[in-house]
């Protein structure tokens, strides 16, 4: 997330990252499913107001990086240079998520995550929406049809998910955007 550049920026962004410092650390401690609102809440040292209007349900939560990913994956689009190819643009915002992800600190809140079936369902919905939010993106950008610019962005999103969770992340990563390249090539001659 960029950093806040006002004072009442800064300390709505201290105050978002406290509620999701104070539920992490509870929803590890008890697991996720023993943890109620008004705890976190209390916990985080805020009303139950602030902290829905911080976070929107109990899952986003455990996810509170989602609009920063969502963001990075549009601004990989949205933000290159001209003639910079957009499928290596992509695969870097990607990458940088999955070394996040897999990192030994994110180790047990994904845990939690895929051992908690109302989290799993909220990860799909982050990743359709994600998905949802990049076609925009490439299609505002005239990457391509709407048909190829949706499909790249589920491969995208998809290809995330898919590496998150193999054994070695990094050959995963090489060979699912080795098939998005190709797929994006085969959509239209030129394709940036």
């Amino acid at each position: 997330m960029p950093e806040p550049t006002g004072r009442r920026e800064r300390k709505k962004a201290a105050t978002r990252q406290k509620i999701a410092d104070a539920a992490r650390r509870l929803f590890l401690e008890r697991g996720y499913e023993e943890v109620g609102i008004r705890e976190v809440a209390a916990e985080a040292d805020v009303a139950v107001t602030t902290l829905f209007s911080h976070f929107p349900a109990k899952e986003a939560l455990v996810f509170a990086e989602d609009a920063g990913f969502a963001r990075r994956l549009t601004e990989a689009v949205t933000g290159r240079a001209p003639g910079t190819p957009l499928v290596p643009a992509l695969r870097r915002e990607v990458e940088a998520l999955v070394r996040h992800c897999s990192s030994d600190e994110a180790a047990p809140v994904y845990h939690l995550i895929d051992t908690t079936p109302a989290l799993r369902q909220y990860e799909a919905a982050m990743r359709q929406r994600h998905a949802d939010a990049l076609a925009t993106a490439l299609t505002g950008a005239r990457a391509g049809s709407p048909t190829a610019c949706r499909a790249l962005a589920t491969f995208t999103v998809d290809a995330y998910a898919l590496a998150r969770d193999a054994d070695e992340p990094a050959a995963a990563l090489d060979e699912l955007f080795a098939m998005i390249e190709a797929a994006w090539a085969a959509a239209g001659p030129g394709r940036p």
